[in-house]
């Protein structure tokens, strides 16, 4: 290296040494401590100044609540919620002091040491304010007194700083005793009771002073989550939880020395009262409110937002569409029991959703007999099966997936099928040869005529065609809950849970060609400090328009000439739908639609004992079977004649309806009874000469050499070839397998 070059090198290696002191200048350690302890003092001096700016404020609105009003959708009073709080301060001297220790043991172990905040758990939940995540537990039982009384529920920064300010200074202010007592009388615990006194009544029928440690121990957990921990609507999850989070206190309590263990050994789970609705919730006033808050639910108006009152609630809900179903159910059906004197009479409970499918409004709901004296909504229950009602979805599954028989012909309405009674399926994997009603054999028919008798044996091989978990996957775009729904051949036979408020959506789908229909019922939520907007009620295609026709055709013929025919009125209005009667009677369903209006109606057979479970139907009124061809079909009808003022000119536009194709036997099968020749076609008359069969259609003629057919066959159905030789019961929900592995599901 030369002189020169060594002589840059020294300058570059000076340049760099410099550079890098300049840097360690400017960090050095005592620099870096000055800024931290400058941005220290910076925050304590803003917390200085909000700490002497905010002041303890008057109590907020919840502590002066405002009372909700829920309206009719032309504006009329349904309704007013919250007149006079359902709250009753008293001394925490009366409140016992283990159920005193069971709120701090469950909330804030260290509330009687702390200085009322808990700078850590305030930090987690400003940083979850920030991130998005929403709320954060962590707040001391001051912090939630504080909010409770004096501020809101809104998560904000702003709030929780000044949550912190206030709680800071209630604490230097008032003592443990009196923070205390203003968190256990203000907190909400859900079934409408703020305050301690409110809720051991609504819970344990009891006041407060009589509460005992374990009765207690439920409340203080309960407050975490009302809604979700309230034992008698919890979901098993919801139970798993709050029996935790009860078990939790009480260890607690051991751990602080307040309770002993061997007394917390024997301690029970204190399995609340049943919930006792509130006044002014008579008749279906209470079902409407109970639907509506749990939409508001879901879309964020909580509880604790509807507590703190100031809400106006439209529902979608038609005043006169509603007293027309009130009625229909009194003169169809509540007119013909003897409640009183009939063991059948007393079980059976009715419930119905009507749906505009046009918009998805539900304009009309029938829970129950009174929702004071039935607290269970039967319009939205989905703990009973759907049974025949679910075929139309079968068939829907299959023009939707262009599925075939096993012959190879494209499925559509007058394609043919064996009826044959306890024909075993083909092409599955799981045995199943359901029974046909009254173990009536049909031969060769068509879907068509299946439909109209709703014929087991077809729709069951149709499943195996279409395959069940397509089946499936079609049933819940159409908006059926995934609830003990196995991927099954007797899904057939509707073995999956489903409310009416389930199956109106789904059927309003159909009605809608194809474009999905969610059922909402509230119109508009308005607050002086915000609206929320409605859930939407119209979606896009979930199947296709020719696939929605295709099922609305055949469901027309089941009004017009099969099970459906008591619904029927020509000169009315033009009709599509399907019974359905599940085994052994204990739901009844008729589903269907005019052009406007779509509704579900369904019977249940509840025992009046304490617990419920399902019951048989059958004896209704000393008429037999209760199928769904009787008392629901005439609700039906009654209803849906006064919803349309009379009448309707409306008429099914029905476009490129699938009429399928067509292998027909060689020589007609076999039979040994009238009943069991091969059906005539009676879907002819509508559909260009391009869509029907090759071959020749068979001379019009009426469905059937027998008489209609009702829907529930008395003999249990086997979905094997021998019948099964024991296992479950087959009308529990969700419990359709026997001991054999074979499935063992309703009737119809």
């Amino acid at each position: 290296m030369g002189r020169a070059d060594a002589r840059r090198a020294q300058r570059r290696g000076s340049r760099r040494a410099a550079k890098s002191g300049g840097i360690r200048r400017l960090f050095t350690w005592k620099k870096m401590l000055g800024t931290f302890f400058g941005f220290c003092l910076l925050i304590m001096g803003a917390f200085v100044a909000l700490y002497m700016y905010v002041d303890i404020p008057k109590a907020n609105a919840l502590a002066e609540r405002q009372s909700n009003v829920y309206q009719y959708s032309d504006g009329t009073v349904l309704t007013r919620t919250g007149d006079g709080v359902n709250r009753q301060i008293v001394d925490l001297a009366e409140v016992p002091k283990e159920v005193q220790h069971t709120f701090v043991a469950a909330e804030n172990k260290t509330f009687y040491q702390d200085k009322g905040v808990d700078l850590k758990g305030t930090a987690r939940g400003i940083l979850s304010t920030l991130t998005g995540k929403g709320k954060q537990g962590g707040s001391t039982i001051t912090q939630q007194y504080v909010k409770n009384y004096y501020l809101t529920q809104d998560p904000t920064i702003s709030r929780k700083l000044k949550e912190l300010v206030i709680s800071l200074k209630v604490d230097q202010k008032k003592d443990k005793s009196f923070i205390l007592a203003g968190y256990i009388n203000t907190a909400y615990y859900g079934r409408g009771a703020s305050g301690i006194q409110a809720a051991a009544q609504a819970y344990y029928g009891v006041d407060a002073k009589d509460l005992n440690v374990s009765q207690g121990a439920y409340l203080a957990a309960l407050l975490q989550a009302p809604s979700q921990y309230d034992w008698a609507i919890a979901s098993p999850t919801g139970k798993k939880l709050v029996k935790d989070r009860w078990g939790y206190t009480l260890d607690n309590m051991v751990e602080m020395h307040w309770l002993d263990k061997s007394e917390r050994d024997t301690l029970k789970f204190p399995v609340p009262d049943k919930p006792k609705p509130a006044r002014g919730m008579e008749g279906q006033t209470g079902y409407l409110v109970e639907a509506a808050n749990k939409e508001l639910d879901k879309q964020g108006i909580t509880g604790d937002m509807r507590q703190a009152g100031g809400w106006t609630f439209t529902l979608n809900i038609d005043k006169k569409r509603q007293k027309e179903l009130e009625k229909a159910v009194d003169r169809q059906l509540e007119s013909k029991l003897d409640r009183k004197d009939s063991k059948v009479d007393a079980t059976v409970q009715a419930g119905a959703t009507s749906v505009d499918p046009k918009t998805g409004a539900v304009v009309a709901l029938y829970g129950g007999v009174d929702y004071v004296k039935h607290y269970i909504s039967n319009a939205t229950r989905q703990d009973y099966q759907p049974a025949s009602t679910f075929k139309p979805l079968v068939l829907a599954s299959a023009l939707e997936n262009e599925s075939k028989t096993q012959g190879g012909d494209l499925i559509g309405v007058n394609t043919r099928y064996d009826g044959t009674s306890k024909r075993p399926v083909v092409g599955s994997d799981t045995p199943f040869a359901p029974q046909n009603e009254d173990n009536v054999s049909y031969g060769d028919v068509t879907v068509q005529n299946a439909m109209n008798k709703s014929i087991n044996s077809v729709f069951a091989q149709m499943v195996v065609d279409v395959g069940p978990p397509a089946v499936k996957k079609t049933a819940l775009a159409l908006g059926l809950p995934d609830k003990n729904f196995p991927e099954r051949p007797a899904i057939t036979l509707g073995t999956m849970n489903a409310s009416t408020w389930d199956m109106a959506g789904a059927y309003a789908t159909l009605d809608n060609h194809g474009k999905k229909v969610t059922p909402f019922i509230v119109k508009s939520a308005k607050h002086r400090d915000r609206t929320v907007e409605p859930v939407k009620g119209v979606g896009g295609q979930v199947i296709s328009r020719k696939s929605a026709d295709t099922v609305t055709s055949v469901l027309k013929g089941v009004v017009e000439s099969g099970s459906g025919s008591k619904a029927a009125n020509a000169s009315a209005y033009q009709a599509a739908g399907k019974t359905g009667t599940s085994e052994n009677n204990k739901s009844a369903w008729f589903a269907a639609y005019t052009p406007d209006l779509t509704t579900v109606v369904a019977l249940f057979g509840e025992s009046p004992k304490e617990g419920g479970g399902q019951v048989t139907l059958t004896g209704t009124a000393n008429s037999g079977r209760a199928n769904g061809g009787g008392f629901p079909a005439e609700i039906w009808a009654d209803y849906t004649l006064g919803a349309l003022n009379g009448g309707s000119g409306a008429r099914f536009d029905l476009q490129d309806v699938e009429r399928g194709e067509v292998t027909l036997p060689s020589s007609p099968p076999a039979s040994t009874s009238p009943s069991e020749t091969p059906d005539p076609d009676p879907s002819q008359s509508s559909g260009s000469p391009d869509q029907r069969p090759s071959t020749p259609p068979s001379p019009p003629v009426s469905e059937s050499p027998d008489p209609p057919v009702s829907e529930s066959p008395d003999p249990p159905v086997s979905e094997s070839p021998d019948p099964p030789d024991g296992g479950a019961d087959p009308g529990r929900p969700g419990n359709n397998v026997n001991t054999n592995g074979n499935e063992n599901p309703p009737s119809r």
